[in-house]
């Protein structure tokens, strides 16, 4: 944590940051698409004891400093789910440091400063870019401002927690799958910044993460196996455990549909794709 100077006079500032789902099948720890649904922070002026645990205080501290701040958290996003939940919070935290400390928001810093909490930077970049975003190491970029096709999330009650998940997956694959997994993550980016639909739904198989994660989310294959006839396939959210059914635009309204009738006990949402990251929210 870097040391910093009196907080510079201010009432009220109000940011926000979307949801993301990440990996797309075979784009593990590296794609990610921002959602159209927001976490919000609200800093003001004020004496109050930070929570040091909370890990969007944390964020905020690497940039600025504490003192004379309060922090009120709006969240939104379903926590514990696979729909970047954490990367939103710690995208907050970074963004409204950045704005009352600099007046400006670098995304790069920002991507750098964020990692050293998250990790992985796959939700992260969506959350601060917006859009279709991949990640390789410390760099990100936008490689396109919509996926080819309109995510439908299917939300369980159950929570899953993202080191757990992490834990059952292998040290080593075999080579078959190596291959088989690099050639569909060479093909989900082709699909993504050529807009193919036909590309995407061939892309998003996967066997390097999915087949270990069943067992904490087996509502993905339960989607698999009642997949409505005109979707183009479905996708672990993150660690999950929740499913993302990816259809054309034309189609959404009727995969909608047929999944909530089908998965009664779940939250069936058509989530907008939103082309902004984190920043100022709208007044």
């Amino acid at each position: 944590m870097r040391s910093r100077q009196s907080p510079k006079s201010f009432h009220v500032l109000r940011v926000r940051a979307p949801a993301t789902t990440a990996n797309l099948g075979p784009g593990f720890d590296c794609a990610a698409v921002a959602l159209d649904l927001w976490n919000e922070l609200e800093v003001r002026s004020g004496n109050e004891e930070p929570d040091l645990d909370h890990v969007g205080v944390r964020a905020f501290a690497r940039l600025a400093g504490l003192e004379g701040r309060r922090f009120a958290w709006t969240s939104r996003i379903p926590r514990a789910r696979g729909l970047g939940s954490s990367a939103a919070v710690i995208a907050l935290g970074l963004v409204a440091a950045a704005l009352l400390e600099h007046g400006r928001l670098d995304a790069a810093e920002l991507f750098a400063e964020g990692l050293e909490l998250e990790g992985h930077g796959d939700n992260l970049a969506a959350a601060l870019l917006g859009g279709v975003c991949l990640t390789w190491g410390t760099e990100l970029v936008r490689v396109a401002d919509r996926p080819p096709a309109v995510p439908i999330a299917v939300i369980p009650e159950a929570t899953v927690s993202t080191a757990a998940s992490r834990a059952a997956l292998p040290s080593t694959v075999t080579h078959a799958d190596a291959v088989f997994t690099a050639g569909r993550a060479t093909l989900l980016g082709a699909a993504l910044a050529g807009g193919s639909a036909e590309l995407f739904a061939e892309a998003i198989a996967d066997r390097l993460h999915e087949p270990y994660r069943a067992e904490s989310a087996p509502l993905l294959g339960a989607v698999r196996d009642s997949l409505p006839a005109r979707a183009l396939g479905a996708t672990l959210s993150g660690s999950g455990p929740v499913v993302v059914v990816w259809a054309r635009e034309e189609d959404a309204a009727s995969c909608e549909a047929e999944l909530t009738a089908r998965f009664p006990s779940e939250r069936v949402l058509r989530l907008g794709v939103t082309t902004f990251g984190a920043g100022p929210a709208p007044s």
